[in-house]
């Protein structure tokens, strides 16, 4: 059940965490798992839906919060990547906010790119509403897009003027707090150069950031503090097989093979 609409006119807008993001890297490939985030304020405007293999958990996410998707007015996709917006669908009155580069990008994604398959395009056709935005759209007064290429062509987060100060939700611009602190973005499918300039737009920018695959934090000193402790069980694996272990260690960086080929212009 939406807030009454005098309490969205007279409070500032709020990010709720609905699913935290994270990232697993196996020998047998990588799982992502990015932020889903709510916003609350005049309208319900939810940032990124992941992918089919959290679809029940988000619709519990929402059933928790007494919501229906039904209840949610705008979709924001920070981009178009498989495990960011593949339960699009479930929003079918919500209007959905897509970059214009990200737009054009999806019709020709570059061979090398494994996290945009070739039917992204027509996933898109088959959703309503579908907006292209550019950098600096108002979604609603304290709520708007800023562009971040790097990650991708039309990667963009969203700055919202929380009672808290200013805040992004940041997609992968800035996947993790480590991203943050380095200024420097360890998954790159259109321009490295691009990526970076990007993340120190955003810390220049926000306080408190909503990143793609990591908890909310704040930048403090030269490190960072989370904002809340992080909650995560495997199920159905047996941790004591002699054949499974674990370790710590950072995924690799990836930039795309040829990723100098692309451009502004070869996006049409």
């Amino acid at each position: 059940m939406q807030s009454q609409p005098s309490d969205k006119q007279t409070s500032p807008p709020t990010i709720e965490v609905l699913l935290h993001g994270d990232t697993f890297t196996t020998n047998m490939g990588s799982a992502g798992m990015c932020s889903i985030n709510l916003i609350r304020g005049q309208k319900l405007t939810l940032v990124d839906t992941g992918h089919v293999g959290r679809r029940s958990t988000l619709l519990t996410a929402l059933t928790e919060r007494g919501l229906t998707p039904e209840d949610i007015d705008t979709v924001v996709m920070t981009h178009a990547h498989w495990d960011h917006c593949q339960n699009m669908d479930l929003f079918p009155n919500a209007i959905k906010l897509l970059h214009v580069n990200e737009m054009k990008y999806i019709r020709n994604p570059h061979r090398n790119d494994w996290a945009t398959p070739r039917w992204t395009g027509a996933m898109m056709d088959f959703l309503d509403h579908v907006t292209p935005v550019e950098d600096g759209y108002e979604i609603e007064p304290g709520i708007r897009t800023m562009h971040t290429p790097g990650h991708s062509a039309g990667t963009m987060c969203v700055l919202v003027e929380t009672a808290d100060g200013p805040s992004a939700v940041a997609g992968d611009m800035i996947q993790t707090a480590v991203s943050a602190v380095d200024r420097h973005n360890h998954l790159v499918f259109w321009s490295p150069e691009e990526a970076n300039r990007s993340i120190q737009r955003v810390v220049e920018q926000a306080e408190t950031i909503y990143p793609g695959h990591d908890r909310p934090f704040r930048l403090v000193g030269d490190g960072f503090e989370y904002l809340v402790p992080k909650h995560l069980s495997f199920i159905s694996v047996d941790l004591d097989d002699p054949g499974v272990s674990a370790s710590a260690a950072p995924p690799p960086f990836f930039v795309m093979p040829d990723i100098e080929e692309q451009t502004i212009e070869s996006l049409g």
